[in-house]
């Protein structure tokens, strides 16, 4: 059935709720908000980069029954929102978990889960470096970890990588819908064709850097402003 909506519709109910919620008085997210946009909009452009040669490499595409048609660069209106929808209610999440839950994994289980995410990243590397979708996630991957957790060293990566897993329940349910749908194709030569449930392998990890990429960003301003004052 033709639902030419549906993209934007699941776009628009993954930031509905984090908007809605971003004025409860205790986490009072909405007066971060400022640190969010150039978060997203340096890290939209990286990923939008991709996002672009990924569409004109033939990577994956887009199912013209799920869109409104309208298109930028080749790119539907719905997959560039997905860059701000996506990010904006993982970083909600990940500033509740830092409200209400006070524990935190400490920082030698960070190091050892950026050193795993490292290895992987170069294992897949080398023994896929002929599919696109795959030398490109692990690559961004591999250089992300690598400077924040040993250029840096941020005592909130721990905290970030517990917001990464309960990031994962919505993770399932979006991109399981645009998998399964489908209303994103993915072309199998481009990636090493194994995935969980009908979501690739690759789109894990593809988060995974998305993610870091935004909070990394969002707490250097927001670390920055707290230095000034």
């Amino acid at each position: 059935m033709k639902v030419t909506y549906a993209y934007l519709l699941i776009n628009f109910l993954t930031i509905i709720f984090p908007i809605l919620l971003s004025f409860d008085k205790r986490v009072a997210f909405h007066k971060s908000w400022k640190y969010i946009w150039p978060a997203m909009a340096i890290t939209g452009l990286v990923f939008l980069f991709w996002d672009v040669l990924f569409t004109l490499k033939g990577v994956w595409s887009f199912n013209s029954n799920y869109i409104i048609g309208i298109r930028f660069w080749g790119l539907p209106l719905e997959e560039i929102l997905f860059f701000l929808t996506v990010p904006f209610s993982c970083i909600f999440i990940y500033a509740c978990l830092n409200y209400y839950v006070k524990w935190s994994l400490p920082q030698t289980a960070g190091k050892a889960i950026s050193v795993l995410m490292i290895i992987l990243s170069i294992v897949m590397l080398v023994i896929y470096y002929d599919r696109l979708y795959t030398t490109v996630t692990f690559g961004l991957l591999l250089a992300l970890v690598a400077a924040i957790q040993f250029g840096f060293n941020p005592i909130w990566l721990p905290r970030f990588y517990m917001a990464y897993i309960v990031s994962l329940l919505p993770f399932y349910i979006v991109n399981g819908i645009l998998t399964s749908v489908p209303i994103v194709l993915y072309n199998n030569a481009e990636n090493i064709g194994k995935r969980v449930g009908t979501i690739p392998f690759e789109d894990h990890f593809y988060s995974l850097a998305l993610l870091l990429m935004n909070v990394a960003i969002f707490e250097y301003f927001k670390n920055k402003r707290k230095t000034l004052l």
